[in-house]
């Protein structure tokens, strides 16, 4: 199922990505930091989402309390919920 994640506190706008029996496919991001965002959409292409979150869950940016990766994290533990 395709999810829409408007985030919040980063310099991405919305978290794009597909959850197929609990793994995260074809993550893409509008906005943010262009390179490091592709990159972390290919390393958590096929990634349990239960994984995803304990891993990136928490990731902060320079003096910010969140980052894209957290806001990810966040966005795929909510559909997570959803999907429940």
């Amino acid at each position: 199922m395709r999810h829409d994640y408007t985030t919040q506190g980063t310099c991405s706008r919305q978290i794009h990505f597909d959850l197929e029996d609990g793994k995260v496919k074809n993550v893409s991001f509008d906005g943010g930091c262009n390179g490091n965002l592709k990159a972390i959409s290919k390393l958590v292409d096929g990634m349990p989402g239960d994984e995803l979150v304990a891993l990136l869950k928490g990731n902060t940016c320079g003096a910010r309390p969140t980052s894209c990766a957290d806001q990810l994290a966040r966005a795929v533990e909510t559909a997570l919920a959803e999907e429940r």
